[in-house]
C-alpha cells in the first residue's frame, strides 16, 4: 500500500486513539519514510530539515497568543461578552435571539479576520473564553461553534482574494497553475471556487438546524461567572482598539504576522492599561497559550517533509491514474480524494497546492479538464482536509478558545465535527465543480 495512505491513516487512528497529535505526526512521518524506501537515517534527517518549515509559523502564533493574553486583560472580550450576556437578561424569550447573534457575530469575526483585520485565528483565544459562560447558559452546543469558526476561517480564503485569500488563490494557487503550464488569470480563480465554496455554506447550514439543533449541557465554571461581573477598564478597551489598529497596520505594512502582533503587544504594554500584570507574565501565558499549535505545526513541516522525500505523491497519483482509464468523473473524485489525505496529514490547504499542483495540472489536461475545472479540482484538493485535520489551525484554533474550561475536546468536538460538515459536501460539490465548469 502507498506510504502516504498508511501514513495519513496511521496518523488520524493514533489521534483517535488520544494520542497526543505531536507525537501522532512524527511517529506517522517515520512510518511514511520507511514504508516509503527510505532508511531510518533519511526519514529522521528528512523530518529535521522540514521542521524549520514550520518554525516562522510557531513564531507567529507565539507573538498572537501574546498579544491575544494582553487583549483579554485589557477589558474589551469582556465588554463584548457582557453586552450579549445583558441581552439574555435571564429570560429564555431572548435565547433564540441571542444564540443567533452570538453564531452571526462569531461567522463575522473569522471572516475579518482572513481579510479586514487579517489577524488569523488569533481572535479566537481572545474572543471566545469570555464568551464559553454565555454558551453554557444558552446551553449552545460547543460543537456547532467550532463549525461556525472553520467555516469562516476555511470559506473565506477559499473565494475572496483579500488577505489570506490573496495568498492562497493568487500568491500560491494561481502561481502554482501557471508554473506548471495552465493558462488562468487571476479573475478566473475566485469563480472556479464558488462551487466548491457552496459545499461549505451547505455544510454549516446542516451544522446548524440539524446536527447540533438540540442544547447540550455544560458546567458554568464559577470563574467565569466571576470575570464576567468584573468592571471593566475603560482606558484598557480604548488602548485594545488603538493596539488592534496598530497590529492591522504593520501586519498590511510589513506582510508579517509576527512583527504586527509584536508592535501591538507593545503598544498595549506602553499604554499604562495593563499596569495589573507584568509584560513577562502576558508573554508567558501567550506562548503558552498558543504553544501547542505551534507544535503541532512544526511537526506537520517535518511529516510534509518526509512525504515529499519519500516521492509517494507522484506515485499515488500515477497509479490513479493508470487504473482510471478514460473516466472522467472517476478520475476527478479520486484527484480530490487524494488531495484529502494529503491535507488531512499535512494540515495545511497552502503547503499542499505545491506538492499536487506539480502532478495534477498535466493529469487534468490529459483528461480533457477546462482550465476552470482544473482550478477548481486543485484549490478543492487542497481545501479538503484543513477542516478536519487534526493538525490545522483551522480546527486548532477553536480548540484553543471552546476548551478554555476543559470540556471541548479536539478530536471528538473540533475535528470530527467539522470533518462530517464540510469535507464531504465540499467533496461533492468540488467533484460537481470539475465535471461543469
Amino acid at each position: 500500500m502507498n506510504a502516504v495512505v498508511i501514513a495519513v491513516c496511521l496518523m488520524l487512528g493514533l489521534s483517535l486513539a488520544r494520542i497526543n497529535v505531536v507525537i501522532a505526526l512524527t511517529i506517522s512521518a517515520l512510518a511514511a519514510g520507511l514504508v516509503g524506501g527510505l532508511d531510518i537515517s533519511a526519514t529522521i534527517d528528512a523530518f529535521n530539515q522540514g521542521l524549520g518549515g514550520g518554525a516562522k509559523i510557531a513564531l507567529s502564533y507565539a507573538m498572537l497568543g501574546a498579544f491575544a493574553v494582553s487583549l483579554s486583560y485589557s477589558g474589551l472580550p469582556d465588554v463584548i461578552a457582557n453586552a450579549l450576556v445583558k441581552r439574555v437578561g435571564g429570560s429564555e424569550d431572548h435565547s433564540g435571539w441571542v444564540k443567533s447573534g452570538l453564531i452571526l457575530v462569531l461567522v463575522a469575526m473569522a471572516v475579518s479576520s482572513q481579510n479586514i483585520l487579517p489577524i488569523h485565528i488569533a481572535f479566537i483565544p481572545i474572543l471566545v473564553p469570555p464568551l464559553l459562560m454565555l454558551m453554557s447558559q444558552l446551553q449552545v452546543d460547543r460543537r456547532l461553534i467550532a463549525c461556525v469558526l472553520t467555516f469562516g476561517l476555511v470559506t473565506t480564503y477559499m473565494i475572496l482574494p483579500v488577505g489570506f485569500g490573496a495568498i492562497f488563490l493568487n500568491d500560491i494557487l494561481l502561481a502554482n497553475l501557471i508554473d506548471n503550464g495552465l493558462q488562468a488569470q487571476a479573475s478566473d480563480v475566485p469563480n472556479a471556487m464558488l462551487l466548491p465554496a457552496a459545499g461549505m455554506i451547505l455544510g454549516l447550514l446542516i451544522a446548524i438546524f440539524i446536527s447540533y439543533r438540540a442544547p447540550r449541557q455544560y458546567e458554568i465554571k464559577q470563574s467565569q461567572a466571576t470575570k464576567a461581573k468584573a468592571e471593566i477598564n475603560q482606558k484598557g478597551v480604548i488602548a485594545a482598539l488603538v493596539a488592534i489598529l496598530v497590529t492591522l497596520g504593520v501586519q498590511l505594512y510589513t506582510d508579517s504576522m509576527i512583527f504586527g502582533a509584536l508592535m501591538g503587544f507593545i503598544v498595549l504594554n506602553l499604554s499604562g492599561a495593563l499596569k495589573h500584570v507584568e509584560s513577562q507574565e502576558l508573554m508567558v501565558k501567550g506562548v503558552a497559550m498558543m504553544a501547542m499549535i505551534g507544535f503541532i505545526m512544526i511537526a506537520a513541516a517535518g511529516f510534509a517533509a518526509v512525504v515529499k522525500a519519500t516521492g509517494e505523491v507522484q506515485t499515488l497519483v500515477s497509479s490513479i491514474a493508470d487504473t482510471i482509464g478514460d473516466n472522467k468523473a472517476l478520475a476527478a473524485f479520486l484527484m480530490l480524494l487524494v488531495g484529502l489525505l494529503i491535507t488531512m496529514g499535512i494540515g495545511s490547504s497552502f503547503s499542499t497546492i505545491p506538492i499536487i499542483a506539480t502532478i495534477y495540472v498535466p493529469l487534468a489536461a490529459t483528461f480533457g479538464f477546462s482550465a476552470a475545472a482544473t482550478i477548481a479540482l486543485v484549490g478543492t484538493a487542497a481545501a479538503l482536509g484543513d477542516a478536519g485535520s487534526p493538525a490545522s489551525d483551522s480546527t486548532l484554533g477553536p480548540t484553543a478558545g471552546l476548551n478554555a474550561d476543559g470540556q471541548h475536546d479536539h478530536i471528538r468536538d473540533s475535528v470530527i465535527p467539522t470533518f462530517v460538515h464540510f469535507n464531504l459536501p465540499l467533496l461533492v460539490f468540488g467533484w460537481a465543480a470539475a465535471l461543469v465548469l
